[in-house]
């Protein structure tokens, strides 16, 4: 656990996507299935690139990095056929339901800032709609005219709060480099949760890092201690 000056905040702001739930390796395989049609392989640094991506800008960068001979559309397509066959069985992270609940039972407000979009969101939490309820809302990708890192999914998410939350005063937990940006530059406290192939490097913006939602201590953030 690493960390930065930290402030006391009254609101929390979820990531989905490898954070609360174990899909990242999900998207993994699928991504390689697809690019692998084009005979090429997944890299590092792309993996890295489509965290916290939008699925059309994931998709674009495949094209575009990879070098694929394909048009971005037809990639989408094929992409979207795959993931949305596997995702449906997706199981929370480690830590994350029992984090849930516990700031639902100290009535902090919560809520989800994702880079899915509808459908694939109603996909992935359908066996968990009973802890996804409890969130305030969730604020999707395709809500948003730029998708992580910029910051317009993070403050979107931040004004559905009733009332709305200010910036200063929400902490984002996220497992991207990608989303810890935008959480940073729409002016708000990262919990980052990284991947294992996540470098130091990658992981130095956020304001603490922790090695899983198992280790979180909200008391950090003047959140009520488990």
């Amino acid at each position: 656990m690493t960390e930065k000056n930290i402030k006391p905040v009254t609101h929390v702001i979820f990531d989905m996507d490898g954070l609360l739930l174990d899909t990242e390796h999900v998207y993994e395989k699928v991504f390689q299935k697809v690019i692998s049609k084009y005979g090429k392989t997944l890299t590092p640094e792309v993996r890295v690139k489509l965290l916290g991506s939008t699925e059309k800008r994931a998709c674009a960068i495949c094209v575009d990095d990879l070098e694929l001979n394909v048009k971005v559309d037809d990639f989408i397509s094929d992409f979207r056929k795959l993931s949305l066959q596997r995702l449906p069985n997706v199981e929370f992270m480690p830590g994350a339901e029992k984090l849930i609940l516990h700031l639902y039972s100290h009535k902090i407000p919560i809520c989800v800032a994702t880079s899915s979009g509808e459908e694939s969101v109603a996909i992935k939490i359908q066996k968990h709609k009973r802890i996804f309820n409890l969130f305030d809302h969730i604020t999707k990708g395709t809500e948003v005219k730029e998708g992580k890192p910029a910051p317009d999914i993070f403050l979107l998410a931040a004004s559905r709060f009733n009332p709305k939350a200010e910036s200063i005063n929400c902490l984002v937990i996220e497992d991207a480099p990608n989303g810890v940006q935008g959480a940073l530059s729409a002016g708000m406290q990262v919990a980052m949760i990284p991947a294992d192939f996540i470098t130091e490097e990658q992981k130095s913006k956020a304001t603490i890092v922790f090695k899983s939602l198992e280790e979180f201590k909200p008391e950090l953030f003047g959140l009520p201690p488990f």
